[in-house]
């Protein structure tokens, strides 16, 4: 009998623990289906899976990767800036693979160099830069300071964003393309993973496919037609 309530006792114990060893093993993750993000990327080529087929989504993202994926994604190669003269990055040769796509994000004013003429192509990028970069492509909205402030309020950790990156990072979360973790948290300082973007972009193309295609200016019969 002694045996038989200390053996109730311990599954007793064991399913009270239960919902505590669960909250620890949730990781965090973007709000949506990452999966489901990664798939819609992929599919339009904005990103690639590797070699192997695998995306890894929690790798992080370099300035060079970035800038190839914002040429995709804007089409930056088809803007009239792109035709100026190539300009002179010591740390990016013609031999680099992302050579272009980093003269166009330059030309474009998407992405900045640094002093001396360099981009340091293989540095990681953080999650403020990648957004506001991102906004800088997609067209920031000129919030008031006041309104900034307001937008950004309802997440715990905006007090860690920098000043330079509040109006990019407003703009990303009133169009609903931020991501945070599961407290809400934007955690700008931290690196930007490939999950990461592939999350603001297919809320990005979602919204791209809403968008209401032009509607035609129904004939009138009888009527003379326009000039």
């Amino acid at each position: 009998m002694v045996m038989r309530q200390l053996s109730i006792a311990l599954s007793l114990v064991a399913l009270l623990q239960l919902p505590a060893i669960a909250q620890i093993q949730v990781p965090e993750t973007t709000s949506g289906t990452p999966s489901d993000s990664i798939q819609q990327v992929t599919a339009v080529k904005w990103m690639t899976n590797f070699s192997d087929g695998k995306f890894y989504p929690e790798r992080l993202l370099s300035r060079a990767e970035l800038a190839s994926i914002m040429v995709k994604v804007f089409g930056l190669n088809n803007r009239q800036a792109v035709s100026k003269e190539n300009l002179v990055i010591s740390d990016v040769p013609r031999s680099h693979w992302a050579f272009n796509d980093i003269q166009t994000v330059l030309k474009t004013d998407i992405m900045k160099g640094y002093r001396g003429n360099q981009f340091f192509p293989n540095q990681r990028v953080t999650r403020a830069e990648a957004l506001a970069i991102f906004a800088q492509a997609y067209g920031v909205f000129q919030f008031p300071d006041e309104a900034v402030n307001e937008i950004l309020a309802s997440y715990p950790d905006e007090k860690s964003i920098p000043a330079w990156a509040r109006k990019a990072i407003a703009t990303v979360a009133t169009e609903g393309f931020l991501n945070t973790d599961v407290q809400g948290n934007i955690s700008p300082l931290r690196p930007v993973t490939r999950g990461d973007m592939a999350y603001v972009l297919s809320r990005y193309l979602q919204r791209q496919q809403q968008q209401p295609e032009t509607p035609e200016v129904p004939i009138i019969p009888n009527s003379p037609q326009s000039p």
